[in-house]
Formats: C-alpha cells, structure tokens, sequence
C-alpha cells in the first residue's frame, strides 16, 4: 500500500470520525464555537502537523500516524477541539507515548480555556525578586488585594523568590495564585527534563535561561487549573480539560513501565502533573525548544475561545 493511500486510511479512520462526532454534537446542541473558531480548521491544521510528528521505536523514529494507536490519535483530536484549541497558534502540541498519542496544552492554550469557560477578562502573571515589597490579605482562605511594589534594580532570575498570576473576571472580581519557588522547582521537577536527584535548575536548560518566562509560565497554569476544578461546573469542555491531563499522566506512567519492565524494582509515584507539555526522553531537545517558544512568544496572547464534547 503507498503512502497516501495508507494516510488516507487513517484519516478516514480518525479525522473524519472525529468530524462526524463534532457535526453530531452540534447537532444535539451539546456542541457550540464562537464565531472565530473553525473545527474543521483546526483538525486540518492539526492533520498537517501530525504527518510531521515522530516517535521512538527501538533505535529509530517513525511516523506518529503508523506507530500510535488510532484510537489514540483520535481521542487527542477529539480532546483538541472539544477545548477549542488549535495547534497553528501555539496552543497545544501532539505528543507520543509509546503507542499512546496525546495532545497536551501549552500554556497558552489552558489560558484560551480558562477565558472561555470563565468568562475571565485577562490573565497576568509576575515574578516576585528578593527585595520586593509585597502584601496580600486571606480572606476566607482566599489571596485578596496583592500589592507588589519591585524596584528595577531587584530584578535578576538568580534572586526570584516566587511568583503569583492573577485572573481578572472584571467588575473588582479577582482570582489569585501565589508560589513560592521552592513551589515552582517542585512543580518543574515533575518533567521528564528535570534529573532524579535534581534540586536546582541545570546550567544552560531552558528552566535556568528562561527561569522569568518559566517561572510565570508555571504559575498561569497552576492558577488555571485550580480556579476551574474548585467550580461546581461539569460541562464537557470541563471535562476534556481535565481528560488531556489524566491522558498524558496514564500515557507517562505507562511508558515508564514498559521502560522499567525488566528492572525488579518500579517506583511510580502519584502526583499532581503541573507543566503537562512535557516530552518523552527521547524528544527532550525538540520539547526543550518547544518551552521556549511558548515561554518567550506571544506572552500577551488574549483569545478566549469556546467549545465542548464528550470523548470515545
């Protein structure tokens, strides 16, 4: 069978299934986009950038579309619409695992979702350095009235001491998350980059140059996914963005067994997965790249967008 033949094959196999599945809950009235979000060109921006994506198989790279299951490959479509979510801008990336292909948000994207299903009017995010002045109430449990005053000459990534991201639903409502940095290097030893006995960031890796950018990154998300989950909100767009995160957990864990499946020893912990966009090992120099696109452009991306679903 040629190539294209085969590709089109799969794409019968999963984009076009995918598209029946959204035209369908369109149809019921469980689907609904906003003017400025096109499903069917997402997927085909999505199509274009899957023939492009690898995965490890033994000591080569193969095409993620004949190595990943299509079930796979269609529930991260699936997973991607239903969040109104589109790879040509930078708001998500297509990610092996084994056989398990996962979409997996940047940044960028879980704050697309958050304007969408909140209604939030800005997201912004600071880094805190040591000697900044800053003051906040808890009111009921909740950071209220923040107030960071920062003299230019504090500014330097080697003294960072936290950072704090504040969602705006206009009107004086406010919903703020606060981190220390020991908070922050917890969450990023989570990746796949960070090494097992690693406290610091390694010299030269993007958490280290980018420690600002990383550092805001990793706070937006944190005050995203909590904001959402502490709603009493069960709409499938809710629901899918939680399903990508557990996805990319259950694909990372399954991979480590396969990995680890002659050792006699296997330690899997469970935890909170913060930065989500994280490749396998074997990507982590293209990934590396791909933080950095994502920490260094487009920082004032503001393009709330709307959709839901239910998965396979």
């Amino acid at each position: 069978m040629s190539n294209q033949n085969q590709l089109a094959m799969i794409k019968k196999d999963t984009v076009d299934v995918v598209a029946e599945k959204v035209k369908q809950f369109q149809e019921a009235g469980e689907l609904h986009f906003p003017a400025n979000y096109s499903p069917e060109n997402a997927m085909k921006s999505a199509w274009l950038k899957l023939q492009e994506v690898k995965a490890k198989s033994g000591n080569t790279y193969v095409p993620v579309l004949e190595h990943c299951t299509k079930d796979s490959v269609a529930n991260s479509l699936l997973n991607m619409v239903v969040q109104g979510l589109n790879p040509a801008k930078n708001q998500g990336y297509f990610i092996a695992y084994g056989k398990s292909l996962t979409f997996q948000r940047s940044y960028f994207g879980t704050m697309a979702v958050t304007k969408r299903v909140t209604g939030a009017k800005s997201i912004d995010a600071a880094v805190i350095y040591e000697g900044d002045d800053v003051d906040y109430e808890m009111v009921n449990g909740k950071i209220k009235n923040l107030s960071h005053k920062q003299q230019f000459g504090n500014i330097n990534k080697e003294k960072i001491t936290g950072a704090y991201c504040i969602i705006d639903f206009g009107e004086g409502e406010t919903y703020t998350e606060l981190m220390t940095m020991d908070e922050i290097r917890q969450a990023w030893s989570k990746s796949q980059m960070w090494g097992k006995d690693q406290t610091v960031e390694r010299k030269g890796s993007t958490h280290d140059e980018f420690k600002q950018e990383m550092a805001k990154k990793t706070v937006i998300n944190r005050a995203c996914k909590r904001y959402i989950n502490s709603s009493d909100d069960s709409s499938l767009v809710i629901n899918h963005f939680n399903q990508t995160d557990e996805a990319v957990e259950e694909a990372q864990a399954q991979q480590e067994i396969s990995e680890n499946a002659n050792s006699e020893y296997i330690d899997i912990e469970a935890t909170e997965v913060d930065e989500p966009e994280q490749a396998p090992k074997q990507e982590q120099a293209q990934e590396e790249q791909l933080n950095v696109d994502q920490a260094m452009d487009q920082m004032e991306e503001k393009e709330p967008v709307t959709a839901g679903g239910p998965s396979f």
